[in-house]
């Protein structure tokens, strides 16, 4: 079989393969990267991963992409060392799990791509001899995750931007505390103000000089890993062959993105419900077929769910035949009534999610943080309009509680218990730099970096 090759959704990009288009992140021509096929896991595999441990699962669907790059020994051993942590399926009631993605080092579902990152980054780089600098915005756990990830990794420089009054103090003290390779902004502006900067630094001819990558969600390294997570708890869960139902809190979309390769790859799914907060672009797009980016992005509770226009859009459109720019223009329309078929996305707003992280409590004695409650409501308006019947559903729970205190205390009273993993970050003392939301300062602030020889 030929090389698998990845295509940008732009079209105006020459296809690479997995190494070219991971290192890279953004396509030149600021599209986004997707494999121009899908390879196949069948019904039988599926069915296999019910016995196998996490990372072992892992190595199996994500050689499918890198058996032509990276030896099978050397890929187990990254997969290894990348998940040495577990995945707790939880009953909520008869047929309805609760999938924690929370136990990695920074208590957030971004670590189970940020690990997986960081060891084929450093495997690509000491390959070619490299030096990389990756840019990340974050709108809450990628920063934290991305940083802890990469932090010391050789070759690797990560410049992290955050909106400076939208993040969680735990969120923010997590990745502020790392030194070495590791440097942090603040930007006195909202998330779509530090990805704009981030995008546009990737085709700004004057810092052609560095080599710049992205651990975002607009990497297409970002995707893989968490279509492994479906996987997972699909063989666990589901009959083999029975479609599954994913409920996936969606910011950037990369986590619902995850969902999808899953499904192209031949996990058997039957809706994809993809909950926003007060950020509803994507449900009204889904509704009436007209996008409107959310500008400025709305500050909810669900904090990184805080984008107004998610870039995995351009991805989600391509899958279904269409094609969307980087500024969120449809220049061809994707095939809506599949997509209705395949998806329903619903808005949270802040007094439901507080409702119903109290009552999700009270009901179940099972503590949600704002991101999983959102999942949560967003699967009842989904129950609401379709009969679920005997398939399976997933919730999916993206961080612990314990990264939003101040909020759950608000609603349940109580502040839940720190994770080991995060209690020695949170300790140490911050160093972090601050910005306007100015791409010309952005841009200074990386040539006074990496001044050209």
């Amino acid at each position: 079989m030929s090389q698998l090759l990845f295509r940008s959704t732009n079209g105006q990009s020459p296809a690479v393969n997995l190494r070219e288009a991971f290192l890279a992140g953004q396509a030149p021509d600021r599209g986004l990267y997707l494999p121009d096929r899908f390879p196949r896991i069948s019904l039988e595999e599926i069915a296999e991963f019910a016995e196998l441990p996490y990372r072992e699962v892992a190595f199996r669907v994500l050689r499918k992409f890198t058996q032509d790059l990276i030896p099978d020994a050397a890929l187990a051993a990254m997969c290894n060392k990348a998940y040495d942590f577990g995945v707790p399926l939880e009953v909520i009631q008869r047929g309805v799990y609760l999938m924690r993605l929370d136990q990695g080092p920074t208590a957030s579902f971004k670590d189970f791509a940020a690990q997986m990152m960081a060891q084929m980054f450093g495997r690509f780089l000491q390959e070619d001899g490299a030096q990389v600098t990756i840019l990340t915005a974050t709108s809450g756990d990628t920063g934290s995750a991305v940083a802890h990830a990469f932090h010391r990794v050789p070759g690797v420089r990560v410049i992290v931007l955050f909106p400076e009054t939208e993040i969680s103090v735990s969120q923010r003290k997590l990745m502020t505390t790392l030194k070495d390779n590791i440097r942090t902004v603040a930007i006195t502006g909202k998330f779509d103000d530090c990805q704009a900067m981030v995008k546009r630094a990737f085709a700004d001819p004057a810092l052609e000089h560095i080599h710049l990558s992205s651990a975002n969600s607009i990497n297409i390294g970002r995707l893989l890993p968490q279509s492994v997570y479906y996987f997972y708890a699909a063989s666990r869960l589901a009959r083999p062959g029975e479609p599954m139902v994913f409920s996936i809190p969606s910011g950037n979309f990369g986590d619902m993105m995850g969902c999808v390769v899953a499904r192209e790859m031949g996990l058997p799914v039957r809706k994809i419900i993809a909950s926003v907060n007060d950020n509803d672009a994507f449900p009204r797009y889904l509704a009436t077929g007209n996008y409107e980016k959310v500008v400025p992005s709305r500050n909810s509770v669900s904090n990184a769910m805080n984008v107004g226009h998610p870039s995995n859009l351009a991805r989600l459109v391509a899958v279904y035949g269409g094609h969307m720019d980087e500024t969120g223009k449809v220049h061809r329309q994707p095939d809506l009534a599949a997509m209705r078929r395949d998806l329903f996305s619903t808005s949270i707003t802040d007094d439901r999610t507080r409702t119903s992280l109290r009552d999700f409590w009270n009901k179940y004695q099972i503590l949600l943080e704002p991101h999983g409650v959102v999942a949560w409501q967003g699967f009842l308006d989904w129950c609401a309009k379709e009969e679920i019947g005997s398939s399976p559903a997933v919730i999916v729970e993206t961080a612990n509680p314990a990264k939003f205190p101040e909020e759950v205390e608000k609603v349940v009273g109580w502040a839940p218990d720190v994770p080991a993993a995060m209690t020695a970050g949170l300790q140490l003392p911050e160093d972090y730099d601050r910005m306007e939301a100015d791409y010309e300062e952005f841009r200074r602030y990386l040539l006074e970096r990496h001044p050209k020889s």
